[in-house]
Parts: structure tokens; sequence; C-alpha cells
């Protein structure tokens, strides 16, 4: 009896907190079309998607608050905050996961994308505080990256862009 007690204080906890922390899992693809500041943005087909590859400028955005002990909310409901990996693209199907990679150092970073964003002209992706130190640009706030997807959706809506092979996932 008095085990069962000691297992429902710590285990319950203990698996709250890692259910918390598992990787977040949109149902389908967000690809609706929708206006900010009066642009007019249509994410792209699936299909093109998994063929998207692009060079350009790479910003970074932080949605936390307060020194970043409050997290954000993202285009499809998640929380994200500076400690995260993740990043926004104006027109790629969310949540899809993409291999940035920093033109200028060569450093390489496979991150999903779950947010809509930047909406600043000549700039392509924007990534979290931690993505932009592991790419090597923090402290600059911009890059040049080639941006390639790699897979479109979550679990069982999950497709892989084609030739593009990838066998392990940090997150």
């Amino acid at each position: 009896m008095r085990f069962s007690s000691v297992l429902a204080t710590v285990a319950l906890p203990a698996a709250l907190l890692l259910v918390s922390c598992g990787s977040p899992h949109y149902k389908g693809y967000q690809t609706r079309s929708y206006n900010i500041r009066g642009q007019h943005y249509q994410p792209l087909t699936i299909k093109s998607a998994l063929y998207y590859s692009q060079e350009g400028i790479a910003s970074w955005y932080d949605e936390s608050k307060f020194f970043g002990l409050k997290r954000g909310n993202t285009s499809l409901g998640e929380r994200v905050g500076r400690f995260d990996i993740s990043g926004a693209h104006k027109t790629l199907p969310i949540p899809c996961r993409v291999k940035v990679t920093n033109l200028s150092n060569g450093k390489v970073l496979k991150m999903r994308l779950n947010d809509r964003g930047p909406f600043i002209a000549g700039r392509i992706i924007d990534v979290t505080p931690r993505a932009a130190s592991k790419l090597g640009f923090k402290d600059d706030g911009l890059a040049q990256v080639r941006v390639e997807v790699l897979s479109v959706g979550d679990g069982e809506y999950q497709r892989k862009a084609p030739g593009r092979k990838f066998w392990f996932w940090p997150f």
C-alpha cells in the first residue's frame, strides 16, 4: 500500500513532465492562404514543397517573453521558447522539417518549421535564438543560408522529400 502512494507521488509527475517534453504533432498540414499587413500569402502544395530548395537571408526571432521564461505560441498553436530549435517560413506547409545551411561558415542544422514569417522583405526564414546560435549567426542577426525541405507533416501525415535521405532526428 505504501509503495503505491510513493509511486503515485513520484511517477505521475515524472510521466506528465515527459509527456510535455515530447515532440509536438499537428494533425495534417497547414496550407491555407492568409493575409498579413495587406500582403496575401499562398503556401506551396505538399508536392511542390517536397522539392523546395532556396537560398536567401535568414534572421532570428524570439517569441518568448519575460527573459525567455514564458513561452510564446506559433501559428500551429504550439508553445515555443528561446531554447527550442524551430523556425518560421511564409509559404512552406507547416509543420515541415528542413535542413538549413549557413553559406558563410558551412554550419548545418535540421529543424522543424511550425510558424509563419518572416514578414520583412528579402528574408526567407526566421529561426529561434538557439537555432541561430547553432548556425553561427545569432550575434550578427542575419545570415545567407540555403533552406531545403526534408519532409512535410508529422507522424502518419509525414511525407519525405524524394532523394533526400535522413536517418536521425535529434528532437
